[in-house]
């Protein structure tokens, strides 16, 4: 890809809580491996320096002053340019004009060449990581390209206007072609505006700008969906870029988790075509779907007001679905697929001592840690509760690895916060549970909820039936007419 995700295993977002330990040097190592195709060159002569001491290599030296010396050459290639996006009052009267596109910019000596030098401009400079420098100035290239919505204009905006523009009037704005919103308003997608799109995504990332993140992501999304259907990219390669698109994504939703991030993994994971990349090439991201749907699953429980809702069930049985197409072992996974699908609480209890470990050692889990233990001994306390009526407070602290004083206290607290139907009984040290029975609503929605996506999938296979029909049907007439 036109901007490596390597950049972001070296200097992207790190975890500095202490929470991964490894040995300062072998990260170092690590680190400066990565660095030899950038053009990071004094990061890697501060690595080097660190490791090795001493004086820094001729090599090092000499690819510093290659680096310097086409970054000018860059600069003076695409300097017209330049100057005009600093000229913030020209540049609003030729957008204002309508004129802040690649074709009107050569009134002012503004090639395409010079357009493309920008492109390679900003990728030299997130090569050399002034991430955010390189994203500026990808957002005024994909700007060049794009068609917004015209703004709302004052009586002197639309004088200045019409001034600009003789002949048109202010309504014919509203006739004019307007591009995706999805897609920072492109009217269309090719390979170079992709790549510049994944570049975005990843300036994004490195900054740490979660939410602009979470808008490239959208778009990427987008374009690729869009390139698939007009055939501009074929099958197996929209599989490759959904595959990587949903690695990606673990970077900008992990680190948005509190603002929604989850609850957006969770759609992006389990919209149909992405759930087949993963199921085809990347099982193991089942892990982090399986976190993120029990970590936002009591979330829309609280929302809804109630201990259960049909949002939280259709959640875990999309999860179970997706976990039943991958051939992947996995203590999270391992541990859901117990109580879900087994009904087996003791190897749940084991499964759930090993999750601890894994996400300790996990970098987008490691920070979710403590929530996610607190979510998993719910989640066994539900599942248990949905098979029991009377349950032993002793037998149930055994089962959340707490005392008979602890399990109480813990579950008065949460029959309190999740609203649970359920009440506990001191005397004889137990928890009686009421009868939770989903109403007739609940249940006519969730059977139909599905129809118009399997409906749509019926009617494709149809018509893909069809055109197979019918082509082969067009190639007997003209053998049987060559004949």
């Amino acid at each position: 890809m036109g901007f490596d995700i390597e950049n972001i295993a070296v200097s992207g977002p790190a975890h500095d809580d202490g929470s991964i330990k490894y040995d300062a040097k072998d990260v170092a190592a690590a680190r400066l491996a990565l660095l030899k195709p950038t053009h990071m060159v004094d990061y890697a002569i501060d690595i080097h320096k660190s490791l090795e001491g001493g004086t820094v290599p001729k090599e090092m030296e000499n690819k510093k002053a290659t680096t310097l010396k086409e970054l000018e050459e860059l600069e003076k290639g695409c300097k017209s340019l330049h100057d005009l996006v600093a000229n913030e009052d020209e540049k609003a009267k030729l957008v204002a004009a309508g004129k802040w596109n690649v074709q009107a910019l050569a009134d002012f000596q503004i090639t395409e060449q010079v357009v493309e030098t920008y492109r390679q401009h900003a990728k030299f400079k997130f090569e050399c990581g002034d991430y955010k420098g390189a994203r500026d100035m990808l957002e005024v290239y994909i700007s060049l390209f794009a068609k917004p919505p015209a703004p709302a204009n004052s009586a002197e905006d639309e004088e200045l206007l019409a001034y600009a523009t003789p002949g048109k009037s202010s309504q014919s704005n509203e006739k004019e072609e307007i591009g995706n919103p999805n897609i920072y308003y492109l009217t269309s997608v090719d390979d170079s505006l992709l790549q510049v799109l994944w570049g975005k995504l990843s300036c994004e990332i490195l900054v740490e700008d979660w939410e602009a993140a979470s808008v490239a992501v959208d778009a990427v999304k987008a374009s690729i969906e869009s390139m698939a259907s007009s055939n501009q990219m074929s099958p197996l390669k929209a599989l490759s870029q959904r595959t990587w698109l949903l690695h990606w994504s673990l970077f900008v939703y992990w680190n948005n988790s509190a603002k929604g991030g989850l609850e957006q993994l969770v759609e992006l994971f389990h919209t149909e075509r992405y759930k087949q990349a993963i199921t085809t090439n990347a099982p193991h991201l089942s892990r982090y779907l399986t976190a993120a749907v029990l970590l936002c699953k009591r979330r829309l429980s609280k929302k809804a007001g109630t201990g259960s809702n049909p949002d939280a069930r259709r959640l875990m049985k999309n999860l179970i679905n997706v976990m039943q197409d991958c051939e992947h072992t996995d203590p999270i996974v391992e541990f859901v697929n117990c109580l879900c699908v087994k009904f087996d609480f003791e190897s749940a209890q084991t499964k759930l001592a090993d999750c601890e470990k894994v996400l300790a050692s996990d970098f987008f889990l490691c920070k979710q840690t403590d929530l996610f233990m607190e979510e998993a001994r719910v989640f066994v306390f539900e599942n248990y509760c949905r098979i029991h009526h009377k349950i032993d407070l002793s037998a149930l602290g055994t089962k959340l690895a707490m005392n008979k004083d602890e399990a109480e206290r813990w579950i008065v607290d949460l029959i309190r916060n999740a609203d649970l139907d359920a009440k506990i009984d001191s005397e004889e040290g137990c928890v009686i549970m009421g009868g939770t029975t989903q109403s007739i609503y609940e249940q006519v929605m969730d059977r139909t909820r599905d129809l118009n996506i399997r409906s749509a999938t019926l009617i494709q296979n149809l018509n893909t039936v069809l055109n197979e029909a019918r082509k082969e049907k067009e190639k007997k007439e003209r053998a049987s007419r060559e004949e």
